[in-house]
């Protein structure tokens, strides 16, 4: 059988190896090699279209547009500060090799300076620090000068930690595959100047002080720092290329003779993002190192390095004096027309101002580019012998006044659409004349000042040829309706809809703008004009590649994370999620587990609707990790999972978590199920348009939402309540059964303010037919009855548009928010859930809380083994290492919903955001599980939508389908033999 297997694999191989030969001739014939010069944009024509945000950094440098830039250099060390405000910080003498006055500042609280300012002017502000430790993320803190923030970008100042590969040998997994290596922190003294994190303005800020005292305050948002100096100043420009190289003429410096140093791009020693990890890449065989079969981390960057401010650096040592060339072979394939834009430094200083804005053009396949004006012309560096540092830090350069006018455009016209909405509601009537330019007579000239606005963008995008692309088609389509609207007035509600989608998709399309990745395989230094490496494969070494891999495809495994089989004890787990979190999984379990208990782990990332059937077969593992809060119960009903709560130290273990988090596991006296993620709602507002715009309050009680949402509804704008939760990433919860849906967070919310509950009499009936749920169930139909609320709510989208400038949702949509809007940041926060008033003035804010879980089967071998494991796999330590780990590598997106409260404080919160939550957590109800329950959240909506959708009477309603509940629940009690 075995020899057949192979004959039949042979046979496959050398069919795929003509297949493949086949494509690779097509497609290395028609490549396109760089599908646009590695040219600048001119961006002149833009200058009559800037606008700027009020309170903005524009408008600020505006007011000073006259002011002076002294070369006075004025330095104030760290530990002489005046006064601290809910800080503890410390005054330090000396501190990793650094003496004199330092300080230690907090997470939160403030630290204020006082400098005295001999020349009136502008300065730039530089800050020595050292990151010590925390929770892994970059530092945050707000300037103000003189009690006030100069602009509003300063209230968001970003310091970034330095990281770097935890071990310089990369390790490698039971089938051979190399193991991503873990990010570690290298903490060191940095010195940066104060400068814009999103990469919107090249320049570090410049400040204005007038001549005498004044007090410089730095707030913690994140993160505590060690501080040794402040310093305004205004440092040299860096010179020309062409004066640099004069310089070098007149000095004599001769070429470097005979030399090609190669550095490997994984081989970064130093990156400013713990999520720029090397990586696997194969596509190509000339990649190194490669292999056919086997996982090689082989590349840096990628699309990973892609936003501005990252950096990746890299070391080398050159043999003598000279005059080098610097090259690197890289793949850009991701942006189409485009070049993607480095900075680079050398020995951390930019040597010419070139350098500030190197291209990357766009190629799909590997290519070599000698860093300078041309093939012919290289940049030449002058480099002693010894070691020396190339950095790469991604730079929007000239996009740069592109994407801030396209993000004052996208504000602009979501404030017109709420203006436009506030008389046509967000459904208009097609036969009514609104007389929009009328009652917003700037209407027609807003339309027309963005449409000429974004056509210049689309003009610039395209370049002289004016070609149409990818880029410049969505500005061309939205520029022309706006021109269309401009002139026809009359049409704008019925283009409504059309407008507001195409002013979301430039939302999209400004993030696409900022992201600039680029893969590096490795860079050369080397003799000006040496030889250098072909950097693509050839044809044949093509096809040969190709071929293996196929035949690979047939006994590679690459879903399987477990090692070797040994004779010692083990556990099989199963994983539900992605391949980047079991690959994390498996570092800590090796990392961690199998090193302290001895216990070896066969992990197995699988789908989630494969564990019902495995089990009934009797396939399945011992332990699932990350399976639905409705899976313990039903499962545990049918003698399929391990009673936890017998293990001695079960009540030991459930102290790691909220008593509300274990509530869905509880079933007969046990539990069937550790937590691993818990969910509940918050309210996220949005401060520009509730406090600034509107001037209303945001709502503590729900009489406060009664009085709130006839005020927004004055202006169309809405309030947005949940129907289902989220997941980690604040997308909508999918179940895998069509029957299983939670119930309703809102309906929850209420019911558990009013000390409702879902079931009755030991859990054996519904309790949705008591009073005080008929009552609740009524006033939540009322607010769409009588309120007109939204049944389906796009929170994300509305609330970026300010449509819905409020709303209550699972906390996850922070993660969502975080890289989704970035045009909204700083104008936007979130509260507690509106509660219930009780008689002595306490506020109720209970919630119901959702998530996922972890289990251990019954027909496991080694039970105390798996329990080892699920112990593990919950404590603080293990939910930290992968809540950061996950981070690390997804970034703010995959913030992790830890259902371990210690953890969950100590995963990288904003100090007043991690307030906020735990605030609202102490509130957090479970919601029970029971047999037959999982028909409550279909039956509840079911009662909701015939009460809304059809009219029915909510009491009537909601008996009817109770009925259906206790028969359903009755009828699974009687399987089980449950009394």
């Amino acid at each position: 059988m075995r020899r057949a297997q192979r004959k039949w694999i042979t046979y496959s191989a050398l069919a795929a190896a003509a297949a493949v030969l086949l494509v690779v001739l097509i497609s290395d014939g028609s490549r396109g090699r760089a599908a646009a010069e590695d040219r600048p944009f001119d961006v002149s024509g833009l200058g009559s279209y800037v606008s700027f945000k009020q309170g903005g950094y524009d408008e600020y440098l505006t007011k000073h547009a006259d002011a002076d830039r002294p070369s006075a250099d004025i330095r104030i060390s760290g530990g002489s500060f005046s006064r601290t405000e809910g800080m503890t910080a410390k005054v330090l003498d000396e501190f990793e090799g650094v003496s004199g006055q330092l300080a230690q500042t907090g997470d939160e609280g403030s630290m204020t300076w006082e400098v005295d300012v001999g020349q009136p002017g502008l300065y730039q502000i530089g800050l020595k620090y050292y990151t010590v430790k925390g929770k892994d993320s970059d530092i945050e803190r707000e300037l103000t000068i003189d009690g006030e923030a100069p602009f509003r970008e300063a209230k968001s100042l970003i310091f970034n930690r330095v990281w770097k590969d935890e071990s310089s040998k990369l390790e490698r997994d039971g089938r051979g595959n190399d193991l991503t290596p873990k990010q570690a922190e290298a903490p060191m003294w940095r010195e940066a100047w104060l400068k814009d994190a999103t990469g919107y303005y090249e320049e570090p800020y410049l400040f204005y002080f007038s001549a005498g005292k004044h007090e410089l305050t730095l707030s913690s948002i994140k993160e505590p720092l060690v501080i040794a100096e402040l310093k305004l100043t205004n440092p040299d420009i860096a010179p020309s290329y062409d004066e640099l190289a004069n310089r070098y003429k007149e000095q004599g410096y001769r070429n470097a003779e005979g030399v090609l140093i190669t550095v490997q791009g994984e081989a970064a020693v130093y990156k400013s993002d713990s999520m720029l990890a090397p990586y696997n890449d194969r596509s190509s065989p000339a990649v190194e190192p490669y292999h056919a079969s086997k996982l090689r981390i082989n590349a840096a960057g990628g699309w990973a390095w892609r936003m501005p401010g990252q950096w990746i650096e890299w070391e080398f040592e050159t043999p003598e004096d000279g005059l080098y060339q610097i090259a690197f072979k890289n793949r850009q394939n991701y942006l189409t027309g485009m070049s993607s834009l480095r900075t680079l430094y050398i020995d951390d200083e930019i040597p010419f101002r070139e350098a500030k804005r190197i291209g990357f053009a766009f190629d799909s396949a590997w290519q070599t580019k000698v860093l300078g004006r041309g093939e012919d012309d290289p940049y030449l560096f002058y480099l002693k012998k010894g070691r020396h540092s190339v950095r790469l830090e991604v730079t929007l350069g000239e996009i740069a006044p592109v994407v801030r006018t396209a993000e004052n455009s996208i504000l602009e016209l979501n404030s017109i659409y709420r203006k436009i909405i506030s008389y046509t509601g967000v459904v208009p009537d097609a036969f009514r004349d609104y007389a929009l330019e009328k009652r917003i007579p700037e209407m027609a000239g807003v339309f027309r000042e963005h449409s000429d606005r974004l056509q210049t963008i689309a003009a610039i995008i395209e370049g002289p040829d004016g070609g149409s692309n990818d880029r410049s088609a969505l500005l061309n389509t939205l520029a022309y309706q706006l021109k269309d609207m401009a002139e026809r007035p009359d049409t704008v509600p019925s283009r409504l809809d059309s407008f507001k989608n195409n002013v979301g998709a430039l939302g999209a399309w400004l993030l696409m703008m900022t992201e600039q990745p680029l893969a590096v395989d490795y860079l050369l230094v080397s003799t000006p004009g040496a030889k250098l490496p072909d950097p693509d494969a050839t044809r044949w070494e093509k096809v040969r590649a190709e071929t293996a891999s196929f035949a690979a495809s047939f006994y590679e495994n690459y879903d399987d994370f477990g090692g070797e089989e040994g004779t010692g004890r083990s556990v099989s787990v199963w994983i539900t999620s992605a391949r980047d979190q079991a690959q994390i999984v498996k570092r800590l379990i090796d990392d961690s587990f199998t090193r302290q208990t001895g216990i070896s782990v066969n992990l197995k990332l699988v789908s989630a609707d494969i564990l019902l059937p495995s089990t009934v077969s009797g396939e399945g593992p011992d332990v699932a990790l990350q399976v639905g809060n409705e899976v313990p119960v039903n499962f545990a009903t049918r003698n399929a999972l391990q009673d936890l709560s017998v293990f001695p130290d079960f009540d030991e273990v459930r102290t790691r978590f909220e008593d509300s988090a274990m509530v869905p596991f509880a079933y007969t006296d046990g539990y069937y199920g550790l937590p691993e993620q818990l969910n509940f709602p918050v309210m996220f507002y949005r401060k520009d348009i509730i406090e600034d715009e509107l001037k209303l309050k945001v709502p503590q009680t729900w009489e406060d939402v009664y009085a709130l949402v006839p005020e927004l509804q004055k202006r169309n704008l809405q309030f947005g309540l949940p129907q289902k939760g989220l997941n980690a990433q604040g997308n909508d919860l999918v179940t895998t059964d069509i029957i299983t849906l939670p119930p309703s967070p809102t309906f929850a919310m209420l019911l558990y303010q009013h000390d409702g509950q879902f079931y009755k009499n030991g859990d054996t009936a519904s309790g949705l037919d008591e009073e005080v749920a008929i009552g609740q169930f009524k006033k939540w139909t009322d607010l769409y009855v009588n309120y007109k609320l939204p049944i389906q709510v796009d929170f994300a989208n509305r609330f970026r548009t300010g449509e819905m400038p409020i709303g209550i949702i699972d906390y996850t949509m922070y993660n969502k928010l975080v890289v989704f809007a970035p045009e909204i940041k700083g104008l936007w926060d979130f509260v507690p859930v509106p509660g219930t008033a009780t008689a002595d003035g306490t506020i109720r804010r209970d919630v119901g809380g959702g998530g996922s879980a972890a289990v251990m089967f019954q027909h496991t071998d080694d039970k105390d083994a798996a329990w080892q494991f699920l112990k593990w796999w919950t404590s603080e330590e293990t939910q930290l290492a992968f809540g950061r780990e996950m981070e690390v590598r997804l970034g703010a997106s995959a913030r992790y919903p830890t259902a371990n409260v210690a953890a969950l404080t100590k995963l990288p919160w904003p100090t007043a955001d991690l307030a906020k939550l735990m605030e609202q957590m102490r509130w957090v109800r479970g919601v029970p599980e029971v047999p037959g329950g999982y028909l409550t959240g279909r039956h509840i909506d079911n009662a909701f939508r015939r009460v809304v959708v059809q009219g029915e009477d909510p009491r009537e309603t909601m008996a009817y389908y109770v009925r259906y509940m206790n028969e359903e629940i009755a009828a699974r009690r009687k399987e089980f033999n449950l009394p």
